[in-house]
């Protein structure tokens, strides 16, 4: 029910991902009349792949994280992530209330033991393929350890998913040299390179999409304004060719010869095909999706949120954390 959209995007992205897949079902939690309504546009109605779990609140996009969690335990994404928790669904997707969606999945779903924070990674599209990062948005200020945490966690995602044996992790700073960055950064330096991870260093933000690593760890208050200007420079990119090419006709007929170029371009840094962050430590599979989410951008959440459930990311974290805390003891 959240997002800037709500049941209408959810709806379509749902029928159209179970369209896609034959063997998956889904359950949507949220006012059931107005979900049947827009299943009726689509001329859908549930069965046994899809169906309604009826709730009688909704969390507001402005609404305070501690009040919703105190006063709507009957929301929407309340219920959806108790579901997860009982074990009647795998994962859970929201396009609502950022804040709100991490303080009810952390109190309901808890986190893995060793992981002190959740936090919120996304892929950013890479010449290499692609390049998790992580912490989003959801921890601002954080320690070293914290910083090691999301390390592992961002390897753990990247091996699962996009299979990557040994995947190379670097800390984003202002610099690659060893004098630069403020003392959180240094001491998170010196834990990191002591892990056992692939640690490969300092590393600068053109390194997200240049680099030649896999993980980018960062505090969240930097990942958020790193995320949100990449998707500012997506939209400008797309905006100013289409007002080149629309200057007069010359330019109109190159724009034609070029088109087939020109979609293949924009849909590899098509920010849609990125969509869906994953909350990682918690016990759980949960999913944000953009707020302004389409009906596409939706659906590639929800094949996120699948895949993690498959390889079961949260018990993959929970060994590898483990593995860890075991090796820090012995030492």
């Amino acid at each position: 029910m959240g997002g800037d959209f709500g049941a209408a995007v959810v709806a379509k992205a749902a029928v159209g991902y179970l369209d896609d897949n034959h063997d998956a079902s889904l359950i949507l939690v949220g006012e059931e009349q107005q979900i049947t309504a827009e299943l009726n546009k689509l001329n859908v109605k549930p069965y046994e792949r899809l169906k309604i779990h009826h709730a009688s609140q909704r969390v507001e996009m402005d609404e305070h994280p501690s009040q919703a969690l105190r006063n709507k335990k009957d929301s929407s994404m309340r219920v959806a992530i108790n579901l997860v928790k009982e074990g009647a669904a795998d994962a859970c997707v929201s396009a609502g209330n950022t804040g709100a969606l991490m303080a009810t999945a952390r109190y309901v779903l808890k986190t893995l033991p060793g992981i002190d924070r959740p936090a919120i990674t996304s892929s950013m599209p890479s010449i290499h393929g692609q390049t998790y990062m992580l912490d989003l948005g959801a921890n601002i200020g954080c320690t070293s350890k914290h910083l090691l945490q999301f390390a592992v966690m961002g390897s753990v995602l990247a091996t699962a998913i996009d299979e990557i044996k040994n995947p190379k992790v670097g800390l984003l700073n202002v610099g690659e040299e060893e004098i630069k960055g403020n003392e959180q950064v240094k001491e998170a330096n010196e834990v990191l390179r002591q892990s056992g991870l692939n640690y490969v260093g300092y590393v600068e933000g053109d390194d997200v999409y240049c680099g030649d690593v896999d993980v980018v760890v960062c505090d969240g208050f930097v990942g958020n304004v790193a995320l949100k200007t990449s998707e500012g420079v997506a939209k400008i990119i797309s905006h100013y060719a289409k007002q080149e090419f629309n200057r007069n006709l010359f330019t109109k007929l190159c724009g034609f010869l070029a088109l087939p170029v020109l979609k293949a371009f924009t849909q590899r840094i098509d920010p849609r095909r990125y969509n869906g962050a994953s909350l990682l430590g918690l016990r759980g599979v949960v999913i944000k999706s953009h707020g302004g989410a389409d009906a596409y951008s939706f659906q590639h959440a929800i094949n996120i949120a699948r895949l993690e459930a498959i390889k079961q990311v949260p018990k993959q974290i929970d060994v590898r954390i483990e593995e860890y805390l075991k090796h820090k003891s012995a030492a």
